[in-house]
């Protein structure tokens, strides 16, 4: 596989987005929905800070690159809407819906996750080509890691946040509901939409149009997560 070229300065460290999640959990309602969100990823980006350190990744430098960009997709989205902007549409209902007492942590979790994993993960490896001078295939190892803890961490979530005998889940609304979401789809979805959007970067127009619409549908696939629940 190729590597990309020297990782910038600007992109060299993840302490500066570990920096601000760990400030987002400190500071907001342990039951607000992007705080519940926030921690599972403020989990996931120390794992990989941990594999980098390890040397658990090929290319490190690219590693770092690609989990930089995808970690400022999440904050630029919060930054929006503290300073009364428009968030991309794939963050509206996490936001929209972040104190509604009939969601329940789940829920928030997974819309999060969503979100961030079906829009986000796709512009930030084209993000990353573009800043590295490389193409989406010399990400490949480093997206599929990320993805493996990403997995990891889901099943983790959906223990913790969803505890309970075997027999309740089954009866339980939010298990058919969540039942209609796959991490691993998602993925592999994302990946497919990468490779799209590069192949598209010089049609600026199509690349936008086709952007727009998988925020949108990310973003409406959000919404039935979030679908208030019963007791």
């Amino acid at each position: 596989m190729a590597h990309c070229e020297q990782v910038p300065a600007a992109v060299r460290t993840v302490d500066t987005v570990l920096a601000r999640m760990r400030v987002l959990d400190a500071t907001l309602p342990a039951r607000d929905g992007v705080a519940v969100f926030n921690r599972v990823y403020l989990t996931v980006t120390e794992a990989v800070d941990r594999h980098i350190d390890g040397g658990r990744f090929p290319d490190a430098g690219s590693a770092i690159a690609l989990d930089v960009r995808f970690a400022q997709r999440y904050l630029s989205a919060v930054d929006a809407l503290e300073d009364g902007r428009r968030p991309p549409a794939c963050w509206r209902p996490l936001f929209q819906f972040r104190r509604h007492p009939g969601i329940r942590p789940l829920q928030f979790a997974l819309a999060g996750i969503n979100a961030h994993i079906g829009h986000d993960l796709a512009l930030a490896v084209v993000d990353t080509c573009r800043t590295l001078g490389c193409e989406p295939v010399d990400l490949e190892d480093e997206f599929d890691r990320v993805g493996d803890l990403l997995v990891t961490l889901e099943e983790r979530v959906r223990e913790e946040l969803m505890p309970g005998p075997d027999l309740l889940q089954i009866a339980d609304p939010l298990t058919h509901l969540l039942g209609s979401w796959s991490l691993d789809r998602a993925r592999d979805a994302t990946w497919a939409a990468a490779r799209a959007l590069w192949a598209l970067r010089r049609l600026p127009d199509v690349a936008g149009e086709f952007t727009d619409r998988l925020d949108a549908a990310v973003g409406f696939a959000g919404r039935m997560l979030l679908t208030p629940l019963p007791d």
